[in-house]
């Protein structure tokens, strides 16, 4: 009874919430996610009545709480951002591929192997394992592209919320808010 007494106490917290930010780096966290998304999404729009093939996953709007709104966290980083979606992207259409019959296995793997691929790559980016569950899972559109999945719509996606990040990320004259804090 007394190690359950002791796990259980752990889930007490005990620190307090945060402050909330100051109203200037919700408005850019704001303008951030807006511009980001927005221009993903008229471009998507455009390609997906030219070829038919979507640029807009899910994984993204994780993808711009993380870059607009943590700019200065490690799971922000471009080399996060941008090889953690990648790596998750080509695991996911992998497994698509070699166990299109057992999405339950499929869906579990995609995901376990890419937190680890991430974290042996130093790669961390929790939107990734949305990334890759969207692979496996995702509409059969993206499966029936194939590789092209990690290329268009993830890998243009990723960069177009990385130039966004880079522009307005550094339009604030606090000199604790820049990006990235590397590469």
């Amino acid at each position: 009874m007394r190690p359950l007494r002791s796990y259980l106490k752990k889930m007490r917290g005990g620190g307090r919430c945060p402050p909330r930010p100051p109203f200037s780096k919700i408005l850019v966290s704001w303008l951030g996610a807006f511009v980001g998304i927005l221009v993903i999404a008229i471009l998507s729009q455009q390609q997906h009545l030219d070829s038919g093939h979507l640029l807009l996953t899910a994984s993204f709007g994780a993808s711009a709480v993380l870059l607009y709104g943590a700019p200065m966290a490690n799971f922000s980083q471009p080399r996060n951002l941008v090889f953690g979606n990648v790596i998750s992207a080509f695991i996911g259409i992998t497994l698509y591929k070699l166990i299109p019959d057992m999405l339950v296995l499929a869906t579990a793997l995609a995901v376990s192997l890419s937190v680890a691929a991430m974290h042996i790559t130093r790669t961390l980016h929790p939107p990734g394992g949305a990334t890759s569950l969207i692979a496996v899972t995702g509409s059969s559109q993206f499966a029936e592209m194939g590789y092209g999945f990690v290329v268009f719509p993830v890998l243009a996606g990723v960069l177009i919320l990385l130039a966004i990040a880079l522009l307005v990320n550094n339009l604030s004259g606090n000199p604790q808010r820049h990006y990235p804090v590397y590469w």
